[in-house]
């Protein structure tokens, strides 16, 4: 699977995470509360420099806002089987509760349907994260399962509940604010 070196939004661009994007991605991702549904973190800074040096072989993202510039997240679309791939996201607390998660998760869909081709997207979190799996709803994804006990929560240092959301490619409609081409 070969990635767009950049997908544009309404307010975001998402291009490659790289080594210069440490401080942002250090900005949230050593706050227990920023990382508290994910199953990585709080990260030291030795963790977060191997993420951005790493970077999923080009499958994350920067997620910069389209006006200035700035990282307020990472988000990445990652292959799991022929014709499928599981999306992910994480933004900074300074910027929930204000439709970015769901407008990258939107572009994230679009791009795997309308240019990888793929069959389907899947998607999970912890069922305790509304804002999450609101955000994979509003990107037209379904809620296929509820698995209980299924991911340990490091900040809270207990086992949770895990929701499973996924969209095939055709229940897909291409959503208003999609992506442009990039380059």
């Amino acid at each position: 699977m070969k990635l767009k070196e950049e997908l544009v939004s309404k307010r975001l661009i998402l291009r490659p995470l790289g080594e210069d994007d440490f401080a942002a991605v250090h900005s949230w991702a050593a706050v227990p509360d920023n990382v508290r549904y994910m199953d990585w973190g709080p990260n030291s800074e030795e963790d977060t420099r191997e993420f951005v040096r790493s970077a999923r072989a080009g499958y994350d993202f920067a997620v910069t806002l389209k006006a200035n510039g700035r990282v307020i997240g990472s988000c990445g679309i990652y292959p799991t089987q022929k014709e499928t791939a599981e999306v992910g996201w994480i933004l900074h607390r300074d910027y929930w509760k204000q439709a970015f998660g769901s407008e990258l998760a939107q572009a994230l869909v679009d791009y795997g349907f309308r240019d990888l081709k793929l069959h389907r997207i899947t998607s999970t979190c912890d069922a305790a994260n509304y804002g999450s799996y609101r955000v994979m709803e509003n990107a037209g994804m379904r809620r296929e399962a509820h698995q209980l006990l299924a991911r340990w929560n490091r900040v809270d240092e207990k086992w949770a509940d895990q929701f499973r959301y996924a969209i095939l490619a055709e229940e897909y409609t291409i959503m208003p604010d999609g992506i442009s081409e990039g380059k």
